[in-house]
């Protein structure tokens, strides 16, 4: 064999290996990444994260606040919805109120036992797509309270609510109520009095006008940079700031610290990743993190800490925050819209429906 020969020949096996590992290094690089099981424990500080390529981004129109289009609620099913969650705390939550309610008194001429209230309640309680709720005031607390067994009432009263975010209580739905509030009158042989039907769908639909020129709901979009997530990999990062997972495979929940009230921020990708045979090769390249604003508390800070969550899983992720254009948002940008929140806030907080309180999940529910 010429000298020749062997050359080409050592230089064909040369060409082929460095095929062969060029190939090898792009599918590991290209590889969806794989949570690490050296390095579970939360970091010390999220604020003392290095702060290069973190800049934070909103997917979310600056005046969004004052639009008028209505958005589906961001609860999680992993917690029960606000009105039927006891309260930890004595501060009574959810119940009939004047500011967003129909409010139709019954009088009785003894006492109705609760059991007997419970037994004449309506099969469901809604009118159309508005809530119903029936309240007795009770001989020995002297609070209206939904019925209890065991408890006697001298009154009772039955309430619709004027709006939610699939729009205001209109005639039929009034009308439905009329029905379900006048059996269950009968059925405790109360006296019922209804509120004039048309000034109240005129005050629904001024509670409407209102509720949805002062709604926000935002969303940032993070995207991976070269290499896309697997599944455990993305949970086990948003693990560490908090995040738990969710009913709903591919959500998960920072949770608030009260029990029964909705999340603070939900973080969600692709179901179909998260329901795979084989997760760990499903390649996730972007995830949302989304706050409700008025469904969580201002003094929970839930815009600065979504910031700073999205901003720590962009750097730890090498990942990008965007729009839903996949267009990076500066971080003054940010700062225009925290400010256009304080006033949302300052606005709810001077119509007695500040965020998260229990009318203010209510109504924007």
């Amino acid at each position: 064999m010429s000298s020749l020969t062997v050359a080409l020949a050592i230089l064909g096996g040369l060409t082929l290996a460095a095929v062969v590992g060029y190939n090898a290094w792009t599918s590991h690089r290209n590889a969806p990444r794989q949570p690490d099981a050296r390095n579970t424990q939360p970091p010390e500080s999220e604020g003392d994260a290095p702060q290069e390529d973190r800049e934070p981004v909103l997917r979310v129109d600056p005046h969004q606040v004052a639009g008028a289009e209505r958005h589906e609620p961001l609860f999680d099913p992993a917690l029960p919805a606000p009105s039927a969650v006891p309260a930890p705390s004595a501060e009574r939550r959810g119940g009939l109120d004047p500011l967003i309610d129909v409010i139709a008194p019954i009088s009785l001429d003894g006492l109705a036992s609760g059991d007997a209230a419970m037994a004449a309640m309506p099969a469901t309680r809604r009118a159309g797509s508005k809530p119903v709720a029936v309240e007795g005031l009770n001989e020995h607390t002297g609070v209206w309270e939904p019925a209890v067994q065991g408890q006697r009432y001298s009154a009772f009263q039955v309430g619709v609510q004027l709006a939610n975010r699939t729009g205001a209580l209109n005639e039929i739905e009034y009308s439905e109520f009329v029905v379900k509030a006048q059996a269950f009158a009968d059925a405790v042989n109360g006296a019922l009095e209804f509120p004039e039907m048309l000034d109240e769908v005129a005050r629904a639909r001024e509670l409407d006008q209102f509720a949805s020129s002062h709604d926000a709901q935002l969303s940032f979009v993070l995207r991976a940079r070269h290499a896309a997530w697997s599944p455990g990999y993305v949970q086990q990062n948003a693990a560490r700031l908090g995040f738990v997972p969710g009913m709903i495979p591919g959500r998960m929940v920072l949770p608030a610290a009260e029990l029964g009230l909705p999340p603070i921020l939900g973080l969600s990708f692709d179901t179909q990743a998260a329901l795979a045979d084989d997760p760990a090769q499903s390649a996730i390249r972007q995830l949302s993190i989304s706050l409700d604003v008025p469904q969580v508390d201002r003094a929970e800070k839930p815009f600065e800490r979504m910031r700073n969550a999205a901003s720590v899983l962009a750097h730890d992720m090498d990942g990008i925050v965007t729009d839903s254009d996949g267009q990076p948002l500066r971080g003054e940008t940010m700062d225009a819209i925290g400010v256009d929140l304080e006033q949302l806030y300052d606005t709810l907080d001077a119509r007695d429906l500040s965020a998260g309180s229990p009318l203010a999940r209510r109504l924007f529910s």
